[in-house]
């Protein structure tokens, strides 16, 4: 069975107020010019990297998403093939009720992304309070607020 992302993107005006729950995460990712896929450095706030490569396939609420753990000799290999097309954010953390929201901020840009991962494509989404007075509109499935789309924006002459 082919692993499963269900996710609904936020478009924010601005960075929220976090509660004391959030746990913020650097992150550095890579898209590869000449095959499907990106590469993500993370450092976690307790100072641990981590290392990925993911595909995923689709548009929208439910898209296939195959990633696996990389060592740092394999991300830096590949690391150099994704040097037309990066982005360099922050990601952070946090939890409410059963789910965790991900308030992405982006460096290079004027721009902070929500998401939430759900547990199926009819699960019911409640904007939490200290969320909902910066959320301009839900852009799921919209490809220009795609890490890939931002990434071939900024990487763009």
């Amino acid at each position: 069975m082919v692993p499963l992302e269900i996710e609904r993107k936020y478009l924010l005006q601005s960075m929220p107020q976090l509660p004391a729950t959030a746990r913020a995460y650097r992150m550095e990712q890579g898209y590869f010019a000449d095959e499907p896929g990106r590469l993500r450095r993370t450092r976690a706030p307790d100072g641990t990297v981590t290392y990925t490569h993911t595909v995923k396939k689709g548009v929208g609420l439910v898209r296939q998403e195959i990633e696996r753990e990389l060592t740092l000799d394999e991300f830096k290999s590949l690391w150099p093939r994704t040097a037309s097309c990066r982005l360099t954010k922050t990601r952070t953390k946090v939890p409410e009720g059963n789910l965790v929201w991900e308030i992405d901020d982006y460096d290079a840009l004027d721009l902070v992304l929500a998401e939430v991962e759900l547990p199926t494509a009819d699960t019911k989404v409640t904007v939490p309070d200290w969320l909902a007075p910066h959320l301009i509109r839900e852009v799921t499935g919209e490809p220009e607020y795609g890490n890939h789309e931002i990434a071939t924006g900024l990487s763009a002459p």
